[in-house]
């Protein structure tokens, strides 16, 4: 049995949890998510609190024990709260804008990087070094996060690329010259 699959999952005041045919949905002021599970767990919400209780004590079911209770911890706090992602953009020259619905990047290539944005989540730049990802899925923030940083992922000697905020570089010395 999972540790963190017995913990249980408290609802905020203003969120709503519903299950309905193997499906959860969670309603809250910041949007509304729904997921999908399998039929070797079952959801219980009551009290304020949602349950993640496993039908056998199978391998399987135990694997997905603690993973739905995540998943559904992750919807309650997007609904709630929402996830932020920043990206530093580092390097002579590179910056980042946004236009309507496209993320414009300029990362020493010989052509501008054009990003199109999703309506699940939204980006603002800070400057012309910080990009500021934020939505209600975890997923698709992180998602969009990766995608952009493997535009220009950064490089260890001079640190020039996209990398997140509270990444840490280890830089390495480059040649020294002598023989």
């Amino acid at each position: 049995m999972s540790r963190i699959g017995k913990l249980p999952v408290r609802i905020p005041h203003g969120v709503k949890v519903i299950t309905a045919d193997n499906i959860i949905s969670v309603e809250g002021p910041k949007g509304k998510l729904t997921q999908d599970f399998k039929s070797e767990v079952f959801i219980d919400v009551k009290e304020g609190e949602v349950h993640v209780v496993t039908n056998s004590n199978t391998k399987k079911a135990n694997s997905y024990h603690g993973l739905y209770r995540q998943l559904i911890n992750n919807m309650i706090i997007g609904v709630s709260n929402g996830y932020t992602r920043s990206l530093l953009v580092n390097g002579v020259g590179y910056r980042a804008e946004v236009k309507d619905k496209i993320l414009l990047l300029n990362l020493g290539f010989s052509t501008q990087i054009e990003y199109h944005i999703n309506d699940d989540i939204s980006i603002s730049c800070e400057g012309t070094n910080k990009i500021i990802v934020t939505g209600i899925d975890k997923q698709k923030v992180g998602q969009a996060c990766a995608e952009i940083r493997s535009l220009r992922p950064p490089e260890p000697y001079k640190g020039k690329g996209i990398k997140y905020e509270e990444e840490i570089l280890r830089r390495k010395i480059g040649k020294s010259g002598i023989k």
